[in-house]
């Protein structure tokens, strides 16, 4: 039976990388959880959030004195933040403020390859947010995602629907993927009630593994691959995305995946998304046409 006590779950307003944070609540509520959503702006998705049921607070993740008033009164927590500057700010906001109130598990979303030597700054700081909550003696999870399929849709309506332009090498390159709803619906098994046991808190989730071919074909509607050049890709990233820092975590992220190549068994389709998530990793057929419907 779900508790009255609130989960909170950070990220609820959600955004184009995932939006992990509003799948949680939805799929909390859908247990009969109740939910507190931090988000950082009072909009019309903080609105729709307090019509699903959930209550809202308004912060900056940055800020302990906003963070310290969001987790006032919670045991568990679903903690990410968007591919931006402030991981590791929001990261120690937010794991003091869980220590002193005594949260007893916090979710957190981190990436793939994650470490100290990772490839891409973004994910040597993931690692480093890993070891602070850890530090801080949570019961803190991390799920090490793969390649959201939302990124690359993205980036497919970026092309308008029929150029796919990354720096990704020849099409049999492979890339470790998952869908945003499965990381959610992970999250939310790992903060149900009761919660499950969870030996390891390192948590690998990679849904389906795909050559750049496999891609282009699934996305289909005469969508074309180009190979464009690290330098071709990051001129026009900046545009697309405005933002420094995801255009060198993506630079970095497509060129380690460039250099893997064809590689498949350096990845595998993690059983944690159904162990915790209650089913099968949804693919990206399906994601496609779930958006087109």
């Amino acid at each position: 039976m779900a508790s009255n006590e609130p989960v909170l779950v950070t990220g609820a307003a959600g955004g184009q990388q995932g939006s992990t944070g509003r799948h949680v609540v939805r799929l909390l509520l859908d247990r009969g959880q109740a939910v507190r959503a931090f988000v950082r702006t009072d909009d019309e998705r903080a609105a729709g959030l307090r019509k699903l049921g959930a209550e809202v607070v308004v912060g900056d993740l940055r800020e302990i004195t906003d963070v310290l008033t969001a987790v006032r009164g919670v045991r568990r927590a679903f903690f990410t933040y968007p591919v931006t500057d402030g991981l590791l700010e929001a990261t120690g906001a937010f794991a003091a403020a869980a220590k002193r109130e005594g949260l007893e598990r916090v979710v957190e979303v981190s990436q793939l390859a994650a470490a100290p030597d990772a490839g891409t700054p973004r994910m040597r700081q993931h690692w480093v947010a890993e070891e602070v909550f850890d530090w801080a003696g949570v019961g803190a999870v991390h799920l090490r995602a793969g390649v959201f399929f939302e990124n690359l849709d993205f980036l497919v309506r970026a092309g308008g629907g029929h150029e796919l332009a990354m720096p990704l090498g020849p099409l049999d390159t492979v890339l470790p993927l998952i869908a945003g709803e499965d990381v959610a619906r992970v999250g939310a098994g790992l903060l149900a009630d009761p919660m499950p046991s969870c030996p390891d808190p390192v948590v690998l989730l990679t849904g389906q593994v795909l050559s750049v071919a496999e891609i282009v074909e699934t996305f289909g509607g005469g969508l074309k691959y180009v190979d464009a050049s690290p330098e071709e890709w990051r001129e026009g990233a900046m545009s697309l995305y405005g933002d420094a820092h995801v255009v060198a975590h993506l630079d970095k992220l497509w060129e380690l995946f460039r250099l893997i190549g064809s590689h498949h068994q350096l990845y595998e389709v993690t059983e944690a998304i159904e162990r915790f998530g209650g089913d099968v990793p949804g693919t990206l057929r399906e994601f496609v046409r779930g958006r087109r419907g």
